[in-house]
C-alpha cells in the first residue's frame, strides 16, 4: 500500500472479487481499504491460499489493468529499500511514474523490429483467490540469505569478513580483454567498435556484449572522447544480442547528446528518453513503451534507473560522481548503486564511464568485481592537451605574482595565443553571479547580513549588498568590527569574470553559461566562454585554451569529496580542449604539488581514486565502510538510537549541528555489517512510527555529504 510507514513495510493479503479475477494481475494498481480508509496499492502476487488466519477483505477497485510493476522492478525495489533502510512504498514512488489514463488508453504502436516479443504478462487463469498487496513479491524477501548485494561498493569481503559472498555471478564476469583475430561486434560490422579501439580492452568489451555475456567495466574516457557514441555502440551491441539496455546520465544536456547518438546508430523508434523533467503524459508514454517491450533501450536522468526494460542486458552510467545522480527523496538512493544492484540481481553487464573516477568505482576494480577500460599511455599523450599549473616553482620564478593573482600571466598568454589563432577559450569559474561574497575593504572581515547573519553579495557593479539567505538589502551596511563602509570582493563570480575579460580583450565575443542559461555548443572561432562547472558548452573542433580559475574554492570545501569533486570538474572542462599536438592548452590556477592537480597534469584519475580509497579505508569512511546519517531534533535522534539494535561493531559519531536547529549523528560499521545496520535502523524507525512518534528522523545511508 502507498503508506510510507516503516511498521507497515510488508505485504498484506486481500481477496480478489470474481469479476476482477481476469484483470487483477501482478503489477497492477489497486485500491484497498486499510484501517478504515481507501488507499492505493500494488498487486504483487496471486495465490490460491493465504497464510493469514483471520478474515480477509476484498480489493475495492482495480485502478488499471496495465501491469506497470514488473517482477524484476518489484524485486529491485525491495533490495533498494533494504539497502537504504527505507520503505518499499517510497522506492515504488520513485520507480513507477503516476498513471496517466489517456496515455494508457492510446493505441500502442507495433513493436519495433528486433524488440522483445511477449513482454506483456498474461492474465492469471482460474478462480478468484487471495492477492498480496504491496511490499515484496509475495512475503519472501528477494534477497538471498547472504544479504542485499553490495553493488557499487564492492563485495562484503573487501574488509575480509569471513563467510561473506562475492557479488560476482556464478559464471563470473565476462572478460573484457581483446583476443587476436576475434570477429567484430555484431557479426563483422567492422566500424561499430572503431571508437573503442583506442582502448585495448574496448573491442573485447563489445564482443562480450554482442555474445550476450555480462562484462563489468569501469571506463576512463580519453580527453575529447565522443562518449555518447561509445555508449550508443555498447547499447547497439547489447541489442543485437537480444537484450535490453538502461543508460543513466546526469542532466538534460548529456541526455540530449546521448539521444542523438542512439538515434543515429539505432534509428528512430528503438529507444526512449525518460526524465522527471518531461510532462506527466510524455513521461508515462515513454515508461509504457519500455514496460510493454516496445523499445529495447531506455536512457534518461536518474528517473530512468528503475526503467522496466525487458530482458535487461546492460546498465550504464556516465559520470557517476555527479551529485545529480543522488536522489533527494527518501530513501535517497544513488543511481549508480541502483544500477549495480540491478546488474547483480539480473546478471546484466555494467558500464561505469567518465573522465574522472570515483572511489566507489575504484573499489569495483580493486576487488575484481569489474575490469577497467583505459587507453595506453601513447594514445593518452596524443589526445591530452598540454596542462600547466601556475603555482609550481618554475612558473613562480618567472612570475612571482602568480601565487596570489587570480589570472596569472601564464593564463593570459594562453588565452591570448588561442584567440590569435582564431580558437575559442573556455574559462571555468566555480561560483555563479557577480560577487557572491564580499568583505570589508578595511579589515577584510566577511560581510554578513545584520538580520540573519547570512553572506552578503553584489549582483552588479552598481548594485547594493543583498543577503543570499533572507534576500534583505543592506544598503547602509557598516562593518561591525571596524565600522568601515567600503566593500571588496571576497569571491568573484562568473558574470564579474566575464566583465573583466571583456575589458581585457576588446572586440572578442564573450558568452556566459550557467544556471540562468546553459549553452549547448559554441562556434569554433575566437571567443571567450565563461562557464560554471557542469555548464561548459562543447566547442566545434575543441577549445584552444581552457583556464581553470579559483581552484581554492573547490579544494578548500569542508567535504570528504572535495578533492575528488575538484578533479572531476577540472577533467570535464579540460576534456573539451584540443589535443596538445593541435595546440590545445589547459592552465589550472593552483599549486602543482597538490594531489588533484598532479592527477590532472598526468590525466590519471585512476591513480587519484586509488589514493582517495586508501585514505578513506584508513579513516573508515565510505566506500571502505558503511555509514548512516541520522538527522532530526536531538530528542528524536536519541530515541531512535536507543531503540536500534545496532551491530556490535557499530560506532556512533557526533552529534554535529544541522540546519533548522536539528542535529546529526553518524553510525559507522564495517562493510560486512552493512545489511545488519540498515535492518536495525529500519526496525527502530518502525517502532517509532508504530507508536506515532511526533518528530521524524531522516535516515540516509552513505549520504553524498557526510560533513
Amino acid at each position: 500500500m502507498d503508506v510510507p510507514l516503516a511498521h507497515l513495510d510488508r505485504p498484506f493479503d486481500y481477496l480478489v472479487p470474481a469479476e476482477l479475477a481476469d484483470q487483477a494481475r501482478p503489477g497492477t494498481r489497486v485500491r484497498v481499504r486499510f484501517a478504515g480508509q481507501l488507499v492505493d496499492g500494488w498487486l504483487l502476487d496471486r495465490a490460491e491460499l493465504s497464510a493469514h488466519d483471520g478474515r480477509l477483505s476484498y480489493l475495492e477497485r482495480l485502478v488499471s489493468p496495465e501491469p506497470v510493476l514488473t517482477p524484476e522492478i518489484a524485486r529491485l525495489a525491495r533490495a533498494v529499500a533494504d539497502r537504504y533502510a527505507g520503505n518499499l512504498a517510497d522506492v515504488l514512488r520513485l520507480a513507477v511514474p503516476p498513471r496517466h489514463a489517456r496515455v494508457e488508453r492510446e493505441a500502442a504502436p507495433p513493436p519495433a523490429a528486433g524488440t522483445h516479443a511477449g513482454a506483456e504478462a498474461a492474465a492469471p487463469q482460474g478462480s478468484a483467490g487471495p492477492a498480496s498487496v504491496e511490499g515484496a513479491a509475495g512475503s519472501e524477501s528477494p534477497v538471498s540469505a547472504a544479504g542485499p548485494p553490495e553493488s557499487a561498493a564492492g563485495p562484503a569481503s573487501v574488509e575480509g569478513a569471513a563467510g561473506s559472498e562475492s557479488p560476482v555471478s556464478p559464471s563470473g564476469p565476462a572478460s573484457v580483454e581483446g583476443t587476436a583475430g576475434a570477429e567484430s561486434v555484431a557479426g563483422g560490422t567492422g566500424s561499430v567498435d572503431a571508437g573503442w579501439r583506442s582502448y585495448p580492452a574496448g573491442p573485447g568489451f563489445l564482443r562480450a556484449l554482442a555474445d550476450g555475456r555480462p562484462p563489468r567495466a569501469v571506463w576512463s574516457a580519453l580527453p575529447g572522447e565522443d562518449w555518447p557514441s561509445r555508449f550508443a555502440e555498447a547499447a547497439a551491441a547489447t541489442v543485437r544480442s537480444g537484450r535490453g539496455v538502461v543508460a543513466v546520465v546526469a542532466d538534460a544536456r548529456d541526455l540530449e547528446r546521448l539521444d542523438a547518438a542512439l538515434t543515429g546508430l539505432l534509428g528512430t523508434g528503438r529507444h526512449v528518453a525518460l526524465s522527471a523533467a518531461l510532462g506527466p503524459a510524455r513521461r508515462y508514454r515513454a515508461f509504457l513503451a519500455a514496460s510493454r517491450g516496445r523499445v529495447p533501450v531506455v536512457i534518461g536522468t536518474r528517473a530512468a534507473m528503475f526503467a522496466p526494460v525487458v530482458d535487461l542486458g546492460l546498465v550504464a552510467i556516465w559520470d557517476d560522481g555527479d551529485d545529480l545522480h543522488a536522489e533527494p527523496r527518501a530513501p535517497y538512493p544513488h543511481a549508480r548503486e541502483v544500477l549495480l544492484t540491478r546488474a547483480q540481481l539480473g546478471d546484466a553487464a555494467v558500464l561505469v564511464g567518465g573522465y574522472a573516477r570515483t572511489a566507489e568505482s575504484r573499489l569495483l576494480v580493486e576487488t575484481g568485481w569489474a575490469k577497467e577500460i583505459v587507453a595506453d599511455r601513447s594514445t593518452l599523450r596524443a589526445r591530452t592537451p598540454r596542462i600547466t599549473p601556475t603555482g609550481d616553482d618554475p612558473q613562480l620564478a618567472r612570475d612571482p605574482a602568480a601565487a596570489s593573482a587570480r589570472l596569472p600571466s601564464l593564463a593570459w598568454d594562453a588565452a591570448r595565443a588561442a584567440l590569435k589563432s582564431d580558437a575559442p577559450v573556455l574559462v571555468q569559474v566555480p561560483r555563479r553571479g557577480y560577487l557572491p561574497a564580499v568583505a570589508c575593504a578595511e579589515c577584510r572581515a566577511p560581510a554578513r547580513c545584520p538580520h540573519c547573519s547570512g553572506p552578503l553579495a553584489l549582483r552588479s557593479a552598481s548594485g547594493t549588498p543583498t543577503c543570499r539567505w533572507c534576500a534583505r538589502v543592506a544598503a547602509g551596511y557598516a562593518c561591525p568590527q571596524c565600522a568601515g563602509r567600503r566593500l571588496r570582493a571576497a569571491v568573484v563570480g562568473a558574470r564579474r569574470t566575464a566583465e573583466e575579460l571583456g575589458r581585457a580583450f576588446p572586440g572578442v565575443p564573450v558568452r556566459t553559461s550557467g544556471r540562468e542559461e546553459v549553452l549547448r555548443s559554441v562556434p569554433g572561432e575566437a571567443g571567450l566562454v565563461i562557464a560554471t562547472p557542469g555548464a561548459e558548452p562543447v566547442a566545434e573542433g575543441g577549445y584552444g585554451a581552457v583556464l581553470l580559475l579559483d581552484s581554492w574554492a573547490l579544494l578548500t570545501r569542508a567535504d570528504l569529496r572535495a578533492g575528488e569533486e575538484a578533479l572531476r570538474r577540472w577533467l570535464a572542462a579540460a576534456a573539451l580542449a584540443r589535443p596538445g599536438p593541435a595546440g590545445g592548452r589547459v592552465v589550472v590556477v593552483a599549486d602543482g604539488s597538490l594531489a588533484p592537480v598532479q592527477a590532472l597534469l598526468r590525466w590519471d584519475p585512476g591513480w587519484f581514486a586509488g589514493r582517495e580509497l586508501a585514505e578513506r579505508r584508513e579513516l573508515g569512511f565510505p566506500p571502505a565502510a558503511r555509514m548512516a546519517s541520522l538527522t532530526g531534533v536531538a530528542a528524536a535522534v536519541a530515541e531512535l538510537l536507543d531503540e536500534a539494535r545496532l551491530p556490535p561493531a557499530a560506532e556512533v559519531l557526533g552529534p554535529v549541528p544541522a540546519p533548522d536547529g536539528q542535529e546529526r549523528m553518524l553510525v559507522r560499521v564495517p562493510r560486512s555489517r552493512a545489511a545488519a545496520l540498515a535492518a536495525a535502523l529500519h526496525e527502530a524507525a518502525a517502532l517509532r512510527t508504530a507508536r506515532k512518534a511526533g518528530q521524524p528522523v531522516r535516515i540516509q545511508v552513505d549520504p553524498q555529504d557526510i560533513f
